[in-house]
């Protein structure tokens, strides 16, 4: 065959791209247990540092998450625990905010702290330039924040991006999501000097108001679908 012609030059094109696709193919399959591996990692590691736990030297996060994640299930807008079929670690989060509030797989994670058992669950919510998530930890009284952790896609490194950093997300320990009467009210997050009286709040990402009003926004329609889970929480704990 002729190597100037143009048949040749289609025929040895499409070859190697032939080639290339079946290497890159088989190159991907080989890694992409690794790479769940590593997913799923960075998801428990999300979810143990909000209960305060993180890896010391010698610990893995998966023997951690083993060690601490004694349960995990989900539950219905009226808290109860449900028969899905689901793994409340598989549930994506991100479509489950799209539902109504009733129509939601609502993940929960038991876990074993030196200061208790702290129920863990999912928030997602937007920030000013793209979805921004994470989970927060309540007291067995299913009221008490004990730990959050937020993540963000894409905010501005030293504004919004500053909800990953634990001068922020530390401010909500201790916070509680009811109100004295019963109702929910979440936890105001706002600019200082714009403290509201009677309802608990944490100050506000200086730079970033967008993204801290997601925060707010977030935490309150991803908690409130769990009022009743909560709510049982604290019936059970009275009880014991």
């Amino acid at each position: 065959m002729n190597r100037q012609s143009n048949t040749y030059t289609i025929i040895y094109a499409s070859v190697l791209v032939l080639v290339v696709g079946v290497v890159l193919s088989v190159v991907y399959q080989a890694l992409r247990p690794k790479q769940i591996e590593n997913i799923d990692n960075d998801t428990k590691r999300q979810i143990l540092a909000a209960a305060r736990i993180t890896p010391s030297e010698g610990h893995s996060i998966a023997d951690l998450y083993a060690e601490h994640i004694k349960s995990s299930y989900i539950v219905d807008m009226a808290g109860k625990k449900t028969d899905s079929g689901v793994d409340p670690f598989k549930v994506n989060i991100g479509l489950e905010s799209k539902k109504e509030a009733s129509e939601r797989l609502l993940p929960v994670f038991e876990c074993t702290t030196d200061n208790g058992m702290k129920y863990i669950v999912p928030v997602y919510g937007a920030g000013l330039w793209g979805p921004i998530w994470g989970y927060v930890a309540f007291d067995d009284n299913g009221d008490t924040i004990y730990g959050a952790y937020f993540a963000h896609q894409g905010e501005t490194p030293g504004l919004g991006a500053e909800i990953e950093k634990p001068a922020f997300s530390s401010q909500f320990d201790g916070k509680n999501i009811f109100s004295p009467d019963g109702a929910f009210e979440s936890v105001a997050v706002v600019k200082k000097g714009q403290e509201p009286e009677g309802r608990p709040y944490v100050h506000a990402i200086s730079g970033g108001t967008i993204t801290s009003q997601g925060v707010q926004k977030m935490l309150s329609s991803s908690l409130e679908p769990y009022t009743n889970f909560f709510k049982s929480l604290n019936a059970d704990n009275k009880d014991k």
